[in-house]
């Protein structure tokens, strides 16, 4: 996000985005498996069938993000600075340390932030609470299935992301992103 933006970990940003993703998460060849709002920036976990279905499901999602900060924050003009960054996921390990990572960022900040250990609770700026992964379930964490919190996001199809990221352990709410490297 450009750096005039105001940071869209804020209760009304989210729950915009996320009604906004709920409509674009299913593309047909491009899908939103998971997503995590950051104060300047959003991560997602996708899966697209090819360069070409990545670069239209990446172009709607940033402009659904571009007009929900138009929207919430009453401006206008220009507010994504450059363009995404990609990293395909190629193994169970790697894809299991991405979602780890993307569900829990909030835990791995506040500790950098507050040098504390950070609650075990799920990030509302963030899929988790319809993440169905858990060792356990986190703390505070509503249920994913209450009416006013429709799924935002689409459903995985792809091996890896279905069953092969499993086989190197559900994610604890308790782990810290980057703390210690699963085997």
């Amino acid at each position: 996000m450009r750096k005039d933006v105001p940071s869209l970990r804020t209760k009304r940003f989210v729950r915009d985005f996320r009604r906004s993703l709920a409509v674009a998460s299913e593309r047909g060849e491009f899908r939103v498996v998971e997503f995590s709002i950051q104060r300047d920036h959003v991560h997602l976990i996708v899966e697209a069938a090819g360069k070409p279905a990545l670069g239209r499901g990446m172009k709607s999602i940033a402009a659904r993000l571009a007009h929900a900060v138009h929207r919430v924050f009453g401006r206008s003009g220009p507010v994504l600075f450059g363009r995404y960054h990609l990293h395909v996921l190629n193994s169970p390990r790697e894809v299991r340390n991405a979602l780890a990572y993307l569900l829990l960022n909030a835990r791995k900040h506040y500790r950098s932030r507050f040098g504390a250990a950070p609650p075990a609770v799920a990030d509302e700026a963030s899929s988790a609470r319809w993440f169905d992964g858990w060792k356990r379930r986190p703390g505070q964490c509503p249920p994913a299935t209450t009416r006013h919190a429709p799924k935002p996001t689409a459903r995985a199809r792809s091996w890896l992301l279905t069953k092969g990221w499993r086989r190197r352990g559900l994610i604890d709410p308790a782990e810290l992103p980057g703390a210690h490297a699963k085997a």
